[in-house]
């Protein structure tokens, strides 16, 4: 898999029992069963899963790039966190249409 490319909806998770609010993207149609199969032949090859079931990844939307990990939503594809600088640079908030490329490291 060289580099997959999503349009999803920016949405918030917040907790009442902790003071965070974080924002993700959902990964899930063909990207995200992409994401699924990668996931299960690396657990195959080194019998083991990463944190959480995660996978490293290189995103990018618009000009902003950065690192980080997608996490496995139950049954529902993955969840990518955006961070507030990338939000900031992208001018994009809860609810916007966000396409973005990601590559699995």
């Amino acid at each position: 898999m060289s580099r997959l490319e999503h349009c999803a909806t920016l949405w918030r998770w917040s907790s009442p029992s902790a003071p965070s609010v974080w924002f993700f993207l959902t990964i899930d149609g063909a990207a995200g069963e992409a994401l699924s199969a990668l996931a299960l032949m690396r657990r195959l090859e080194l019998g083991q899963a990463s944190g959480f079931g995660s996978l490293k990844v290189a995103a990018r939307i618009g000009t902003s790039t950065w690192k980080t990990s997608v996490f496995p939503q139950r049954g529902e594809g993955w969840m990518l966190p955006i961070k507030a600088a990338v939000r900031r640079a992208e001018h994009i908030g809860e609810g916007d249409e966000v396409v973005l490329e990601l590559e699995v490291l």
